[in-house]
């Protein structure tokens, strides 16, 4: 960031102090996709929550023949081990953990996606092309971001009660 963009953010600063503020390059990380990387610490459970949208944030996910494709693709990509996982209309949350094959995640994503997309049946229905990442830290963690996560569809008026959507599921235990 030059002095002109530190200004704005500064304007209590005269010019002479800004110019003379040492900023470094790393001090606000001028990212245009997330981060990511999950960190394998000896003795500890990974589980990440991960968010995937669709290509402009277009309506096509949730329906009962993608729900049974994307069930099939993440039990057959066994690299990581598809828990918990509410698909919406244009974006999808769930969280895995590593499975019986040494992947990155970031690897896994795009092999499920692309996976999906050559079975599914409408061809100009697209993925947005990162996602999002976060490693739970707890068990309590897990619980409490899936009962938020459970209640998407209900946020968005889309049933009442979120054991009314037909589009969530769990295919495999996550033990923390």
């Amino acid at each position: 960031m030059n002095a002109t963009g530190r200004a704005r953010l500064l304007p209590s600063l005269s010019k002479n102090m800004i110019e003379r503020v040492p900023m470094k390059a790393s001090t606000i990380p001028d990212r245009r996709h997330p981060a990511h990387g999950v960190r394998n610490q000896l003795n500890e459970p990974i589980i990440v929550f991960l968010t995937v949208c669709t290509k402009h944030r277009a309506a096509w996910l949730a329906t009962t023949i993608n729900h049974a494709l994307l069930r099939e693709v993440w039990t057959q990509a066994t690299g990581w081990l598809v828990g918990r996982y509410v698909i919406m209309p244009d974006h999808l949350h769930l969280f895995a953990a590593p499975g019986s094959l040494v992947i990155e995640l970031d690897s896994w994503v795009r092999y499920w996606k692309s996976q999906f997309t050559k079975q599914h049946p409408e061809k100009g229905d697209r993925w947005q092309t990162d996602h999002w990442d976060s490693r739970l830290r707890s068990g309590e963690s897990y619980d409490s971001k899936w009962e938020y996560v459970a209640q998407n569809p209900v946020r968005h008026g889309l049933v009442e009660r979120a054991e009314d959507w037909p589009y969530l599921g769990e295919l495999f235990h996550l033990p923390w």
